[in-house]
């Protein structure tokens, strides 16, 4: 029964690594196609304002597909793991939480100045 559990677990840890895949290719290519697309009638400063907009959509996209991995390992470790296995998950989730945190902050830093900068 138990290595039914496991089984199904490694599945649906397996789907979620592929949605959080997909967020951040899907992410990365509206990314690229926003980035290198540019408009030549713009100026410098909405140039600039544009690649601020891409890196914080692209910064949402990476969040959440990091949201998805850090489940993903959960749910594969879920049923009756080792110590080895729970240790790799807590160092996993230790740095895909400082990636979360430092990613997150630098997304609300910019967001916050975006409206200042549509003012000036």
């Amino acid at each position: 029964m138990e290595e039914m559990l496991k089984g199904i677990a490694e599945k649906i840890a397996l789907a979620v690594e592929l949605i959080a895949a997909l967020l951040i290719a899907y992410g990365a290519l509206e990314a690229l196609v926003r980035l290198f697309l540019p408009k030549p009638e713009e100026q410098n400063n909405v140039r600039f304002a544009r690649r601020r907009d891409v890196f914080l959509r692209f910064g949402v996209w990476m969040l959440l597909g990091l949201e998805f991995e850090l489940a993903a390992d959960v749910v594969r470790s879920a049923i009756s793991p080792s110590w080895t296995a729970i240790g790799q998950l807590g160092a996993i989730a230790a740095i895909r939480t400082l990636l979360n945190y430092f990613l997150e902050k630098d997304i609300k830093e910019l967001s916050a100045a975006e409206p200042a900068a549509k003012a000036s």
